[in-house]
């Protein structure tokens, strides 16, 4: 039982031992030991064993140092003492070892919950003086909470040395409340049965206890030197003499800008860190000119400092008249600022003085860089995370630490991160991805090496504890040393002190960035520690916003180049280009296509989804495969836009309510169709709120046809007009989205100039032509996707079409036939003639008996041989089944059987029932 008060408080139960004994002894005879649950050793612990190996420690321990010249009047044990006492009387009776160890170690302090028991310890564990660091002691909680700078516990079996084995400990790291860094360690020792979570509040509670008694003897110290000053002050530093008026600084500043008052305090600090008289100027925002004076002053008690005060010119404002109030700041982790408000009438003529800042050098330089960190943090909210990208991220953070923190930075992320993805283990596939520093010739791994770190490396120790690991002294850094000695040991030639921290956000490791310092500056702190972490830390949730968009990108990129067509048809009509450029930012939805048309046409169709990503992407892959399936129908190009409107206007109901058909479209899409007809070298197109094509003729001439616009997709119940306009042989069409040409640094004007530029070089190839309009026209960073589409058009032979205009007789298909046989043979087609003259036998008996006169015959010789058969009907022919009895009803299924292709296609004039026949053996 412990004693807090009068409160029994258990902290122990009959536990045996708490530590892994058993993964300890596999460690030891040189097994891999495998952290975290499954490997039954925590993370922290087994990072210490590796790095005690690494050193060759003896597992009966090592004969620890011993000094002599521990300090009983230090700033840490007068401040440590009452509160160790404290602790004694809390676990009187108890056996609990209290210690107050130093930053390197030393133990300073000892207090025991039952002198008795004390006695018969070794001296070791009783007397102050000996040093418990790692590499002197092993695995232990002093040593292990300056290794890892948190409060940590050390269980029985996770000690090292075999002497630690029958105990228990915590221990937590004691900072300075001005620098930050750790001037000691509280630890408290208790046999390994006599463990309870309450202690991990109690020691934690101690060390604040320590950490604020430690701020209040440096209040009392600058307090002290304000006195000094305010008693000397008249004398000394002379009385206000003409217009000069002594007001408190306090008093002037309430009207100065917030950039005036910060610059003030800034410079202060300043002068208060050079630790010498001087004086210097600052200029204010609205042309007002100060002057900051620092003069040296010393306490009653030999503290000696520094007092800076403010001298204003070129008119002061006027001010009440206030009686003396002197009064001290409050104390902060900047250090505590002590100010002087006092005041008379002034006027705005007169010059006005106070005092600023008064204290001791060392303050005032933990304040200035206070100031400078937080200054780094501002810069850093600006620098870091411009772009989604995780390499530039990476690269702004390095930008950010060099050289206001760190004088090189190297990061290291894993190949899955670049890729946008989550890592599997982070501690594996790392990939130098960032190197950068104050110049250029550090021996480091370079950027695209792979990393693989040693286990006692710091930088896979911060990713099993999560945290920064701090190494002042690489020289002394045995984990880091062991990597690769050779490599290490040209890197001492250039750096002494290293900061490894985990790139952490939501729960994932995405990386390691090492921040460096070289041979020059001081080594790195526990303040500069703290200041990494939270660089770090910033830029890892930008990094995993990349990571995640990329991830995001890459899907809906491979998801709309799976939707968009991976090659063109076979077909003579015209050579295509196409290439489609996605946006900088995010996948839209821009689509083309090129469909292959009965009768040797072909349809030329490009589109555009409004908005950006997933969404746009599929519903661009819904509104193609439309498209293409009502192009296939053989639609003319305004009814396969109408039927695109409907489509959209349900996609809308679907997906958004009734409401979303109000007129205004929620998807919104717009899209232009073309279809050429080599045979009479003409184009008719239609558009729904899209860019009007441009054509180039064979003379190099580029003109954008006069084509109605029609409303965007989706609005429902508008009409789309079609145009027919001449594309001779060789003639270009080029299609494209609003992406080419529109961009907000250009004028559409402009754009379209330079598109006319681009297009005006009529020998150029599709292909050519593609890649000169992207280069010549195409926003350097595009906003919107880009689609462009190219054909070179080709007209089909005269001497390649054979046509008959007919009467509706059924006389006629003898002759029909007849005429067809001499036109095969002339093309040299004789041994597809019995079929060609079967499938028009009963196409022209269709059409006689069904339609009306009179008929047109029309063969076609391409890649295949087209027949075709027009009639002024417009009903359409339905291909049956005939029963065994019926006498009729099976010509449009033997036109079927026998043909490759067969179908109906309307015209204003009628219809064209036609047959594709291959130009082979049946």
């Amino acid at each position: 039982m412990i004693q807090r008060g009068a409160e029994p408080i258990l902290v122990g139960l009959a536990r045996g031992d708490i530590g892994p004994a058993y993964p300890r002894e596999r460690f030891l005879e040189g097994e891999a030991v495998q952290g975290g649950v499954q490997g039954g050793v925590r993370n922290l612990i087994l990072n210490s064993w590796q790095r005690c190996r690494s050193l060759g420690l003896p597992l009966g321990g090592m004969e620890l140092p011993y000094r002599a010249d521990v300090d009983p009047e230090s700033r840490l044990v007068r401040a440590a003492g009452p509160v160790l006492d404290r602790l004694r009387a809390r676990f009187m009776g108890s056996q609990m070892n209290i210690s107050l160890a130093d930053g390197s170690g030393m133990v300073l302090l000892r207090r025991f919950g039952d002198e008795s028991w004390a006695r018969t310890l070794p001296d070791i564990q009783r007397v102050p003086g000996f040093v418990f660091a790692e590499r002197f002691a092993g695995t232990n909680g002093i040593g292990l909470a300056l290794m890892e700078r948190q409060l940590i516990q050390v269980y029985g079996a996770e000690h090292f040395a075999e002497r630690g084995q029958a105990n228990g400990c915590r221990a937590i790291p004691v900072h300075d409340p001005f620098s930050g860094r750790v001037e000691g360690i509280l630890c408290l020792g208790y046999p390994r049965d006599a463990s309870h979570p309450a202690l991990d509040e109690v020691v934690r509670k101690a060390a604040q206890a320590i950490e604020w008694r430690l701020l209040e003897e440096s209040s009392a110290r600058e307090r002290a030197l304000l006195r000094a000053y305010l008693g000397a002050g008249r004398g000394r530093m002379g009385e206000p003499s003409g217009g000069e008026q002594a007001i408190g600084v306090d008093t002037l500043v309430e009207r100065l800008h917030d950039h005036d008052r910060m610059v003030i305090k800034e410079k202060a600090a300043e002068l208060l860190s050079h630790a010498q008289r001087a004086a210097t100027a600052v200029s204010l925002s609205d042309g007002r000119r100060v002057t900051l004076i620092s003069r040296p002053t010393t306490s009653a008690s030999g503290v000696e400092g520094i007092a800076v005060e403010a001298v204003f010119h070129d008119g002061a404002p006027t001010l009440p008249r206030r009686p003396d109030i002197p009064h001290l700041a409050a104390p902060g982790r900047g250090g505590p600022a002590a100010e002087r408000t006092t005041g008379t009438v002034g006027t705005a003529d007169d010059r006005a003085r106070g005092l600023v800042l008064v204290g001791e050098p060392e303050v005032g330089k933990y304040a200035l860089a206070a100031r400078r960190r937080m200054e780094l943090l501002s810069e850093a909210s600006a620098r870091i995370g411009t772009t989604l990208d995780v390499h530039r991220t990476a690269r702004e953070l390095a930008e950010t630490a060099v050289p206001q923190l760190a004088d090189f930075v190297t990061i290291d992320l894993p190949d899955a991160v670049l890729r946008g993805e989550e890592p599997l283990d982070p501690r594996n596939g790392l990939r130098r991805a960032v190197v950068h520093g104050i110049h250029d010739d550090c021996p480091f791994y370079p950027v695209a090496k792979r990393i693989d770190y040693r286990p006692t490396t710091p930088q896979l120790r911060c990713v099993n504890t999560g945290m920064a690991i701090l190494e002042p002294d690489l020289e002394a850094a045995a984990g880091w040393l062991a990597q690769d000695p050779e490599h290490t040991g040209r890197l001492l030639a250039h750096v002494r002190s290293l900061i490894a921290v985990p790139l952490i956000a939501r729960g994932v490791v995405l990386g390691i960035a090492s921040f460096y310092r070289s041979l020059d500056p001081a080594p790195f702190g526990d303040d500069d520690r703290s200041l990494a972490q939270e660089l770090a830390s910033r830029a890892a949730l930008s990094m995993d916003n990349a990571r995640r968009y990329t991830r995001e990108h890459n899907m809906v990129l491979a998801l709309q180049r799976s939707l968009l067509p991976h090659g063109v048809p076979d077909q003579n009509a015209a050579e295509v280009a196409h290439r489609y450029l996605p946006a900088e930012s995010r996948v839209g939805g821009d689509w083309y296509d090129v469909i292959a048309l009965p009768g040797t046409r072909f349809g030329l169709v490009v589109g555009d989804v409004a908005g950006h990503g997933l969404h746009s992407a599929a519903t661009m892959g819904r509104l193609r495969t439309a498209a293409r399936s009502f192009a296939e129908l053989d639609f003319p190009p305004d009814e396969v836009l109408t039927h695109l409107d409907n489509l959209v206007v349900r996609l809308d109901r679907e997906e958004h309510g009734e409401g979303a058909a109000d007129g205004f479209g929620i998807i919104g899409a717009t899209c232009l169709y073309a279809i050429y007809d080599p045979t009479s070298q003409r184009c008719t197109m239609a558009r729904a709120g899209h860019p009007p094509p441009a054509l180039v003729s064979p003379d190099g001439s580029v003109s954008f046809p006069d084509l109605p616009a029609g409303p965007p997709l989706g609005l429902g119940g508008f009409p789309f007009e079609t145009a027919e306009i001449e594309a001779p042989e060789n003639s270009q069409l080029v299609l494209y989205t609003d992406g080419l040409i529109e961009d907000r640094h250009r004028d559409i004007d402009v754009a379209l100039d330079q598109l006319r530029d681009a297009l005006g070089h009529p020998e150029r190839t599709p292909e050519d032509t593609c890649q000169a309009v992207l280069d010549a026209v195409a926003p350097a960073h595009p906003g919107d996707d880009i689609a462009l589409l190219v054909a070179r058009t080709h007209a089909l032979a005269p001497h390649r079409i054979a046509t008959w205009d007919l009467p509706a007789d059924p006389a006629v298909v003898s002759e029909v036939r007849a005429a067809a046989a001499r036109r095969l043979t002339d093309w040299g087609l004789e041994e597809v003639s019995f079929v060609v003259e079967l499938v028009l036998s009963e196409l022209v008996a269709n059409a006689i008996r069904h339609g009306t006169g009179p008929l047109r015959v029309r063969l076609l010789h391409d890649r295949t041989l087209i027949c075709e058969v027009s009639d002024t009907s417009s009903t359409a022919p339905h291909l049956r089944r005939a029963a065994t009895t019926d006498e009729g009803g099976r010509g449009l299924f033997l036109v079927a059987q026998l043909a490759q292709a067969w179908g109906t296609r309307h015209t204003p004039d009628g219809k064209v029932i036609w047959a594709e026949c291959t130009l082979g053996p049946p």
